[in-house]
């Protein structure tokens, strides 16, 4: 115990021996600083100087230094201060607190309590906080627009994707379409779409805006489908697999050429395939040696995590095999298995994730890969619009009655070209000052069936969604995908009511129910053309030189082929309007103008009765003064793509769409009316032109052509039927012979005369895409494409044409620049044609020297014949190289034998496509929706030009009848076992057979009526006879005699009037059309149905 106490002594020694040192060492040491007031104020540097250096404070008297005590610390033990707390303000994921967070910063503090460790040089400060976030609200005077760098040429860029089981695509759309956007995605590999082969409609509400898809579904069976839906900023291309796989589904495409990337979405059914191995292992070799980056993923069904079972075992040794990369190693599905892969072979992934399993009993699987730049991506365009609403047009008047414009009363006298001007630059200024044009970012519009309901819905999936996440409790779970199957519910049923209210509005409008349909079932391809004046200077160069190549081809004649007349009347001048007049003429024009406008076409409208005045007094100085403002004749072209799917590189894939100002339509449209009135008057129109005229149509055109062939064949003749093709016939019109054909053939003089001078003269045009203009050219031939006047005045350009065809005795029918040139070729002439060869020269030589190019190449001949047996050997010359089985004359394709079996073809082919597509969308729409759709779709295909099915035998009226049968069940959703003539029954549909009677008593009841064209109802007359009988007052009329059934039978002139004397006397004796409509309607069906 000794040696212990005296350690302990020792150790009490030291202790207090230390103490007493240290007592020693701080005596002469202050251990309490006192400052005054004014040394503690000097410690805070000046306000106004936040940004001095620290380091430089001034003190009274002395020269910059730290404060006392700290003046001999070196630099490099400074501490700096940490950053004070401030309140974060909740509820804002994207506050301007959080964006400028990088800039918020705190008073300045002293010198003393700043450093870097480690460095002694001169420190700044920390900036004060700026004053905009000391408080709320923004200072927008602070802010400045910073450019963006655009991320340079072969910068890595990571695109994220996502592998998604589906089980059933369709059912799933609008939540993979949230799915995708709130992830940002780039690219969606889908399995099990349990798409079929042909089924596009269930993309059109997958895709977000700028997107795209690739699909390969199932060849055969049920279930199964892979697609990839990607971003149209990246260039996919689909590959073609030479070798068909039983064993396992694939879509393959490559990710722009020059990356060499391959990629690859499989699917492989759950039930065992000896072949998949061997299957896949082909597959990888034939891939593998081509592509330096392969990316494969898809649902393979193998448990890998299981690497002990043979399947997964063989399948892992043959992706190590091929230096391939298997990315996934947690579960994938609800029973913990992994079965959703992602295969790699030179890249780079990262931020791997599993999300919950939400769509299916599989789990979205989130990653990033890594790819190598070749393609800028811009950012949006700048778009210029106005903001017109309820208030613009009030607010445009008033501002405009404050501004005078033209002297008052002298406006008529005055120059129309100042007139013009004055009132453009009055209207654009006023625009401007009450809906300023403005730039904005070009913004994707959302579903226009998105309403406050689904929004609704769509915020309390993001509640449960959230609650899921914090608590992860199964009943949140349960919630979550309730939640997430309601938002798909109300999205479909807003969808349906949405497309109900476009149909129900649009019955009777065939263009914007077809749109409406293509736009439910087929994704629209985007076209990419580049918004540039370059662009648009190459658009009008090629529209320019297709005309200058034409007319170069047609090579005048050595001596003029002209046709002269005189004109027995004369049209000197056009009748000016009233206002009453103009008002309702305007009231009735479409909203339609140029982009060129100074008031919108629908703004012009409202506010019309402001401007009536100055409008009246310039239509009526035009027609006065015979003078056609230069603004009027401006027209901007938008190149148009012919058909989607189409290379939008060749110029050639793309047509002129031309829009007008709307005031030069407006005033069109009065010359029409009048120009209309004194030809009508005068009999100077073409009777057997039936292009743009009213009562008129295809049909009636046909229907008098198929009449005179009956007879002729009926006569045991033979008849040459040939169709004539003009290239760009509207746009090779030269400008000098049509005032001559004006003032010759039509009787136009004086200020008329000067008028349409004046309307062809100096016309231009200009190529826009987007905000982007070329430069003007003007037109030097042709009628002006999109105008009111443009068809009439060809159709006058073509008067010479029906006096030479009249000349050689050849009849003939035009629609438009279509010609129909037929003869009957007699027997005792021995069916010589030299009289159609010489008028097919003189037509040559003609169309020469008129500057009209005929396509020889595209013209076809027919050759009809008394039977469907026998034909008489005929020598056409130069036409037998032209002569056809079948040829397609206005939509209707006639074969030599008169039968239609292959227009029938045609048409039931053409009508069950259809009616595969609207299966599609009836789960859509109601009933009533959908029976206006198969109207527009189905029955207006067996109703065009029915009228020349008479005679037809049963047999292909049956294909028909299967039509209008699968039509029927269709609509109502009845069995085929179920017999169809009550099912029609209650539709009120007519069949077949007794709709095409219908037709044909609807145009004898026109022709009785003067309803009909002039040239179908010479054909009709009305039975007289000799003497007093009781048939007299029946309205009965001449059936002529015929001797042939399969001929003569069929043709109008005996069909109609032998079924119109059948007619009970009620029927018959009706005088208005609507009501004959009703009243046959209701004779048919009892006929059909009793």
């Amino acid at each position: 115990m000794a040696p212990v106490c005296l350690a302990s002594l020792l150790s009490l020694r030291v202790l207090f021996v230390f103490a007493l040192c240290l007592l020693t060492l701080v005596t002469n040491v202050n251990l309490l600083l006192i400052y005054d007031r004014q040394t503690l104020l000097n410690l805070r540097p000046p306000f106004r100087n936040p940004f001095q250096n620290p380091l430089q404070l001034k003190f009274p008297g002395q020269e910059s230094r730290c404060p006392p005590l700290f003046s001999s610390i070196p630099a490099h033990l400074y501490r700096a201060p940490l950053p004070r707390w401030r309140r974060r303000r909740r509820g804002r994921r994207s506050g301007l607190l959080v964006k400028l967070k990088a800039v918020r910063c705190t008073d300045p503090v002293a010198p003393c309590l700043v450093s870097l460790v480690g460095v002694d040089v001169e420190l700044r400060g920390r900036r004060p906080t700026l004053p905009y976030l000391r408080k709320r609200g923004r200072g927008l005077h602070n802010l400045r627009q910073l450019p963006r760098a655009l991320p340079m040429k072969g910068t890595p860029i990571p695109a994220r994707m996502a592998l998604v089981n589906a089980r059933s695509l369709a059912n799933k759309t609008f939540i993979l379409k949230d799915f995708f956007v709130t992830h940002r995605l780039d690219f969606l590999y889908v399995t099990e779409t349990w798409i079929s082969g042909d089924d596009s409609s269930a993309f059109t509400e997958l895709l977000p805006p700028d997107c795209s898809y690739l699909s390969a579904p199932r060849s055969s069976g049920r279930g199964g489908g892979v697609a990839t839906v990607y971003r149209t900023s990246y260039n996919c291309k689909q590959v073609t697999l030479t070798k068909t796989y039983s064993s396992f589904e694939a879509s393959v495409f490559k990710l722009d050429p020059a990356l060499s990337m391959f990629c690859a979405v499989i699917y492989r059914p759950p039930k065992y395939n000896k072949d998949f191995i061997d299957d896949f292992a082909v597959f990888l070799a034939g891939i593998m040696p081509k592509y330096d980056r392969i990316l494969i993923v898809g649902d393979f069904n193998i448990h890998v995590c299981c690497p002990d079972k043979a399947p997964a075992r063989d399948f892992l040794n043959l992706i190590n095999s091929f230096n391939l990369v298997q990315l996934v190693s947690a579960p994938t599905q609800e029973q913990g298995h992994t079965l959703d892969l992602i295969l790699t072979h030179g890249l780079t992934t990262f931020d791997l994730e599993i999300c919950d399993a939400l769509f299916s009993d599989h789990m979205p699987v989130l990653f990033n890969v890594q790819l190598p730049c070749h393609t800028v991506k811009f950012p949006a365009p700048f778009l210029c619009s106005r903001t017109i609403n309820s208030h613009t047009a009030a607010q445009f008047s008033a501002a405009f009655n404050s501004t005078i414009i033209l002297p008052e009363h002298q406006s008529c006298n005055s120059d129309v070209e100042n007139m013009s001007s004055c009132l453009y630059s009055t209207c654009q200024t006023v625009l401007d000052s009450v809906a300023p044009l403005k730039t904005r970012l070009s913004r994707l519009r959302s579903e226009p069936w998105l309403d406050e309901t689904t929004r609704a819905v769509r915020r309390e999936c993001r509640r449960a969604e959230r609650k899921w996440k914090k608590d992860r409790l199964q009943v949140s779970f349960q919630l979550l995908r309730g939640s997430w199957r309601s938002y798909q519910k109300t999205m479909k049923a807003a969808k349906t009511k949405h497309f109900s209210d476009i149909i129900a509005s649009n019955q009777h409008n065939p263009r914007v129910l077809f749109k409406t349909i293509n736009s439910v079932l087929n994704v629209p391809q985007p076209v990419s053309l580049e918004n540039s004046t370059e662009v648009c200077e190459m658009f009008m160069t090629f529209f320019i030189d297709k005309i200058k190549n034409i007319r170069t081809l047609i090579s005048p004649p050595s001596f003029s082929h002209s046709v002269s007349t005189s004109c027995s009347t004369v049209l000197h001048r056009f009748e000016h309007v009233s206002l009453s007049y103009l008002e309702k003429l305007i009231s009735q024009m479409k909203p339609s103008g140029s982009p060129n406008d100074p008031v919108p076409p629908r703004l012009f409208k409202e506010v019309f009765p402001t401007l009536a005045p100055y409008v009246l007094d310039l239509i009526n100085g035009s027609l006065i003064h015979g003078s056609v403002p230069s603004c009027f004749k401006h027209a901007v072209v938008t190149p148009l793509i012919k058909k989607p799917g189409l290379d939008s590189s060749i110029l050639s894939n793309f047509r002129p769409i031309s829009k007008l100002p709307f005031l030069s339509k407006v005033l069109e449209k009065i010359v029409y009316c009048q120009l209309t009135t004194f030809l009508e008057e005068n009999s100077i129109l073409e009777v057997f032109q039936s292009g743009f005229k009213p009562r008129h149509s295809t049909e009636s055109a046909l229907l008098r052509v198929s009449n005179d062939i009956f007879l002729a064949t009926d006569a045991g003749h033979h008849v040459v039927l040939v169709l004539l093709d003009l290239a760009a016939a509207f746009d090779t019109v030269d400008h000098q012979i049509l005032l001559s054909r004006l003032e010759s053939w039509v009787g136009l003089r004086g200020s008329a005369l000067e008028w349409f001078r004046s309307y062809l003269n100096e016309r231009s045009f200009c190529v826009r895409l987007g905000r982007a203009e070329s430069r003007r050219a003007t037109f030097t031939c042709g009628v002006p494409q999109g105008s009111v006047l443009g068809p009439l005045l060809f159709s006058l350009y073509l008067l010479p044409l029906g006096s030479i065809l009249r000349k050689h005795g050849i009849s003939f029918h035009l629609y438009a620049d279509d010609s129909q040139i037929y003869i009957p070729l007699k027997q005792e002439e021995a069916y010589s044609a030299h009289q159609l060869l010489e008028c097919l020269d003189d037509i040559k030589t003609w169309m020469s020297c008129n500057f009209l190019h005929l396509n020889q190449e595209k013209t076809e001949v027919l050759l009809f014949g008394p039977s469907d047996v026998s034909k008489a050997h005929v020598d056409l010359g130069v036409l037998n190289d032209h002569l056809k089985q079948t040829a397609t004359s206005l939509g209707v394709k006639l074969d030599s034998n008169l039968t239609f079996n292959a227009h029938i073809n045609l048409v039931v082919k053409s009508s069950f496509f259809h009616l595969r597509q609207l299966a599609k969308v009836k789960p859509l729409l109601s009933r009533h929706d959908f029976e206006i759709l198969i109207h527009a779709f189905i029955s207006t295909r067996l109703d065009y030009c029915n009228a020349l099915y008479v005679g037809l035998s049963q047999k292909l009226l049956a294909r028909l009848q299967l039509v209008q049968n699968a039509a029927a069940r269709l609509l109502t959703g009845t069995r085929k076992q179920e017999h169809i003539t009550p099912i029609l029954a209650s539709l009120h549909w007519l069949p077949v057979r007794l709709r095409i009677d219908f037709k044909i008593l609807l145009f004898v009841f026109k022709c009785l009526h003067g309803l009909a064209p002039k040239y179908l109802s010479d054909l009709i007359q009305v039975y007289n006879p000799p003497r007093s009988l009781r048939s007299t007052n029946q309205t009965q009329l001449v059936v002529s005699k015929t001797r042939r059934k399969l001929r003569g039978d069929r043709a109008f002139s005996v069909f109609g009037p032998k079924i119109w004397n059948e007619l009970p006397l009620y029927l018959r004796q009706i005088n208005s059309l609507s009501i004959f409509k009703s009243a046959l309607k209701t004779y048919f069906f009892t006929l059909a149905f009793n």
